[in-house]
């Protein structure tokens, strides 16, 4: 099976995780117009379990060095498999909490809420579980990311028309949301041997192993979370099994390359955690946030007419989060 021999490369699969994670939703917002949301993330979580599969027969089995995909799963110990699964089921969780965060409260409170107290507490949690790093010089880079975060959202709300008031509700699930991101990348860090992924001790998983395992726990939770979703749905009427089928081929093609893509960045990212730490890979990857304003500013020209003062937070946003990441990368040398 593959695996990452340097730092070097390691920082280079997470620095394509980030750009992975935070461009994966521009496929939502394509097929936004004539396609809900729910029936959406069917799509999407299809392209993630498409992609573990793929991942696991083909750079997970080819090669001379470590244990390919079947005989390490076969190999692995229930209490791996079901940590691996645990993670899915939380991020699945996660996920869906913060998208319903946004509906309801906006991207203004629900993106620095969720996704600062994401990274921030994320990084600790793994850091704590396997202290690779600088720490001094890993948590000024997370800070650093985290008042980034807090300048877009200010962006956003100064760029938006409307001042609505933020119902205690939203801000009560974007933490929730944010509690349970932080949480599911450890799940999965623990189910392998992030020492020594060439010969990995006995009942631990390698990356690509855990990463299907983890994609099932997103897929098999989905019947219930989705389920829920589209039966009380958070904004517009319920919406039925039988709608998703009656979707065009192009629009399922579009969600379920979302889903791709975000499998892509994860499984280079936990392929990239054995050389650079989970701390360090999951601080990088959730670095996604840079990469969505990027898109948002430069593609989608969200912030087309918004006021002057605008750029202003814009351009310290972009530095805050460019010296952050470096700081990451450069703690972990």
């Amino acid at each position: 099976m593959f695996i990452v021999e340097n730092y070097g490369t390691a920082v280079l699969l997470c620095v394509i995780t980030m750009v992975c994670w935070g461009s994966w939703a521009n496929t939502q917002k394509l097929s936004a117009r004539s396609w809900r949301f729910e029936l959406f993330y069917w799509d999407y979580v299809i392209g993630i379990l498409l992609f573990s599969i793929i991942s696991a027969f083909t750079l997970g089995s080819m090669g001379n060095q470590g244990r390919s995909f079947l005989p390490n799963l076969m190999q692995a110990d229930s209490d791996n498999i079901g940590s691996a699964l645990l993670g899915g089921i939380i991020f699945n969780a996660a996920n869906i909490l913060f998208s319903a965060a946004i509906a309801i409260a906006g991207m203004a409170v629900a993106f620095p809420i969720s996704i600062g107290l994401a990274l921030v507490v994320g990084v600790f949690i793994n850091y704590a579980a396997a202290q690779k790093g600088d720490p001094v010089i890993l948590f000024l880079g997370v800070g650093l990311i985290v008042i980034a975060i807090i300048l877009n959202a200010i962006a956003y709300k100064k760029a938006s028309s409307a001042n609505k008031q933020v119902s205690s509700k939203g801000i009560l699930i974007s933490l929730l949301a944010g509690i349970l991101m932080s949480f599911f990348y450890r799940f999965i860090a623990a189910s392998m041997d992030l020492e020594n992924f060439a010969s990995p001790v006995a009942g631990k998983m390698t990356a690509y192993t855990a990463v299907l395992v983890f994609s099932v726990g997103i897929f098999i939770s989905n019947f219930v979370f989705n389920t829920i979703l589209m039966r009380k749905p958070i904004d517009g009427n319920p919406v039925t099994y039988a709608a998703y089928f009656k979707g065009k081929f192009k629009t399922h093609l579009v969600g379920i390359l979302g889903g791709l893509i975000w499998g892509l960045g994860n499984s280079l990212n936990l392929i990239a955690a054995g050389k650079a730490g989970p701390a360090i890979s999951y601080g990088l990857g959730q670095g996604a946030t840079l990469i969505a304003a990027l898109w948002g500013v430069f593609i989608w020209k969200e912030f087309r007419n918004a006021p002057r003062s605008v750029n202003s937070y814009l351009m310290v946003m972009f530095l805050f989060f460019i010296i952050g990441i470096g700081l990451i990368i450069y703690a972990g040398k």
